[in-house]
């Protein structure tokens, strides 16, 4: 970029020899009489100067980033390229059109004029929205378990981005072309006001889908149940609804109005996904508390339907009016798991305590009639 500034220094001192000789004057004298001439050369030079800072500032930029360790600047460069290059060649081109004796219109000159300056203001906003979007996939890829920013939110972003960005952008395009915003703007929050009125409903659900996606009490391919009954695997988590499968192959289909304001139980959630069953049983008084304990513990070892990262246990809970009181903790690999595990285990347990005689009590009463 040294080289660059240099060229540029010796086209200035050039241009400082040439004013202070007689040659400037006669120059001017004949592009004066030569309009056209005249026009066409600064259109030349417009394409040069625009190039050489141009190049001098992206060079300059480039190798400020190249100490940088991640490419996200470099890239941030690249756009900019575009509406740099332009803005500066428009630059020249309005400057171009201010020669006398050319004789363009004043109207000529300010349809030009805003024909320009619209085309710069939509090339900045198309290489900031770019920039966004680049910095917010950036954002997102770096942090993986970032709950502000992930993959079902970055459509949301992008029309937000949208909307802002080229808002703004129409705003000032419509002040280049001297039309007053300010009666449109209004008239759009009139509108604004009535449309939210009619969709409030659908706002509603927009909003707690935001709320859940940035929240996050659940994700896709979790167990749930919530308050409402409803129980099965999240399939979906959408803008305006959730999407649920129960154990009968049903999909559910809840708003997400209606859902954020629910309880919601995530059996998938925590440290990992195995999850505890505790299943209770009452033996009779007499019983050889060591051998229940035993035929427990192998009945959930010989299921298969146990987690094997953990071992099953069994707790003598409590001396009961009619009986001993045990209850059996294991651990299951999945939550849909649950009713299936505690099937299987409740037959294997009656089975061996019939075959061992230990007798699960039931409540009795004696009643004396007073004659």
């Amino acid at each position: 970029y040294i080289n660059y500034f240099l060229l540029l220094f010796v086209i200035l001192e050039s241009l400082n020899f040439i004013y202070n000789n007689s040659f400037l004057s006669y120059l001017l004298d004949f592009l004066s009489d030569n309009p056209i001439l005249y026009f066409l050369i600064l259109i030349l030079l417009s394409f040069v100067f625009a190039k050489i800072i141009d190049l001098i500032f992206i060079k300059f930029l480039s190798r400020l980033t190249m100490k940088t360790k991640n490419s996200i600047d470099d890239k941030i460069i690249q756009i900019i390229h575009k509406p740099l290059y332009y803005s500066l060649l428009f630059i020249g081109f309005r400057f171009s059109m201010s020669i006398e004796n050319f004789y363009l219109s004043s109207t000529f000159i300010s349809i030009s004029t805003s024909i320009l300056k619209s085309t710069s203001i939509l090339l900045w906003s198309i290489g900031l929205f770019k920039i966004f979007i680049l910095l917010i996939n950036w954002y997102s890829s770096k942090s993986v378990n970032s709950k502000l920013i992930n993959s079902k939110l970055l459509p949301l972003f992008d029309n937000l981005g949208k909307i802002v960005i080229f808002s703004g952008a129409g705003y000032l395009i419509m002040q280049s072309w001297g039309i007053n915003p300010v009666g449109w703007l209004a008239s759009a929050g009139v509108l604004g006001i009535v449309l939210g009125l009619a969709a409030k409903d659908t706002i509603a659900n927009l909003f707690s889908g935001i709320f859940i996606m940035v929240d996050s009490p659940y994700k896709e391919g979790d167990y749930i149940n919530l308050d409402s009954g409803e129980r099965g695997y999240v399939m979906s988590i959408g803008i305006r609804s959730t999407r649920i499968m129960t154990r009968d192959d049903i999909e559910i289909t809840i708003p997400n109005s209606v859902i954020a304001n629910a309880k919601i139980i995530n059996e998938s959630g925590g440290p990992h996904e195995n999850e505890r069953v505790r299943l209770s049983v009452g033996v009779a008084y007499g019983s050889d508390v060591d051998l229940v304990k035993t035929i427990l513990i192998d009945a959930a070892k010989n299921s298969g339907l146990i987690s094997e990262k953990f071992e099953p246990r069994v707790r003598f809970r409590e001396f009961a009016e009619s009986s001993l009181n045990f209850q059996l903790l294991c651990w299951i690999d999945k939550p849909e798991a649950r009713g299936r595990t505690l099937d299987a285990l409740n037959t294997t347990i009656y089975k061996e305590f019939n075959k061992n005689n230990i007798e699960i009590p039931f409540p009795q009463r004696t009643v004396h009639l007073k004659q």
